[in-house]
């Protein structure tokens, strides 16, 4: 909904958005309540008690995911009053790249699929990368056009706000890895898996 918004600077759908937040916000406080309290009532242990703190977890990534879907809907909102400007930069592609992991990594924690989700953490790069290439983009936009600046702002955190979403989807995927081998995968031991596996990103 959110990469929707952005595509067509829908303000009416953003503001759905930033009141769906709210309930989202709801929904995570019923779920780590809920789990806190198997945690006082039943004390698990070994992969129960995996299971549960990686459930509290991606709980509080998918709020996250809520905070940075609004983040954009209020963007959207900002540049829906103002003339368009055309930039050479893809929203949609990387719109559709960051949805199809966040897919991908609910995907792998429902099929508790490690494989996918190493797939997930490996199209993290991919979209660091667009998100710098929409960087530098902007900042050219910028030099020639220091009158709508407010605008090209507004694009620029944007792309940072679905770059985080990928940030989170890619947290849900090393949380599938941790429930799956036990074993906490991050930073260089997260490289160092990717590629004794030889994983390569498929994009959907």
């Amino acid at each position: 909904m959110a990469s929707r918004s952005v595509e067509n600077r829908d303000a009416e759908l953003a503001e759905k958005i930033i009141k769906a937040d709210y309930e989202i916000d709801e929904i995570e406080i019923e779920v780590e309540e809920e789990c806190l309290k198997i945690l006082a009532l039943y004390q698990p242990v070994a992969v129960d008690l995996r299971f549960i703190i990686a459930v509290i977890k991606i709980n509080n990534d998918l709020e996250r995911i809520g905070d940075q879907a609004k983040n954009i809907a209020q963007r959207v909102k900002i540049i829906a009053k103002r003339e368009k400007i055309e930039v050479a930069f893809d929203y949609v592609l990387m719109s559709e790249k960051v949805e199809s992991m966040l897919r991908k990594s609910l995907d792998a924690l429902v099929k508790m699929d490690c494989d996918l989700a190493l797939n997930v953490c490996a199209l993290d790069d991919e979209v660091d990368a667009i998100k710098n290439e929409a960087y530098d983009l902007l900042k050219q936009v910028m030099q020639q056009k220091p009158d709508r600046l407010g605008y090209l702002i507004n694009l620029l955190l944007i792309s940072r706000h679905l770059e985080r979403i990928a940030d989170h989807a890619t947290n849900i995927a090393e949380e599938v890895i941790y429930l799956v081998e036990g074993e906490i995968v991050r930073h260089e031991k997260l490289a160092i898996e990717l590629n004794k596996r030889l994983i390569k990103p498929v994009s959907t």
